[in-house]
């Protein structure tokens, strides 16, 4: 059986990495949510706290740290850049299971690109100190806490 092996990330990217795959438990939730008959509202506001709480900085890390390092009208970060503005749009749209599903699917998809293909990229080319720098400067923050409070899956 040809099992996938992990991705080797370097130390510095691994916190994104690991917002990555709470990125991807969000998708999971999602779907969670659903198989549990939970109303779309109560999931839309739970993603929505993600969004607000751990989406928009890491957004933000990646946009202002991460994509210069390739420049910004590299093919690979605009299209990063195009879907972090359409997932943007959607968690600002009115909550329906069909909105969630597309949250739920453009993030998932995202989330895969970035770790499979644009990371690898950045990886290639970016310098000890660009690799530092993001190092520094974002990962001072607390580790992922969760929002128990609005728990539906």
């Amino acid at each position: 059986m040809n099992q996938k092996q992990p991705i080797k990330r370097s130390k510095e990217l691994q916190p994104l990495s690991r917002e990555h795959h709470q990125g991807l438990l969000l998708s999971w939730k999602i779907r969670k949510g659903f198989e549990n008959k939970t109303p779309p509202e109560k999931i839309m506001e739970y993603a929505l706290w993600f969004y607000r709480e751990h989406l928009v900085p890491h957004f933000e890390v990646e946009e202002k740290l991460l994509f210069p390092i390739l420049g910004n009208e590299h093919p690979l970060i605009v299209r990063a850049l195009e879907e972090h503005h359409q997932l943007t749009a959607l968690f600002g749209s009115e909550a329906s299971a069909e909105l969630l599903r597309k949250i739920e699917t453009e993030l998932e998809n995202h989330i895969r690109f970035e770790e499979r293909i644009l990371f690898g990229e950045i990886e290639k080319v970016a310098s000890p100190g660009q690799l530092q720098l993001i190092a520094t400067h974002h990962y001072n923050e607390p580790a992922f806490c969760d929002n128990d409070v609005l728990k539906f899956w």
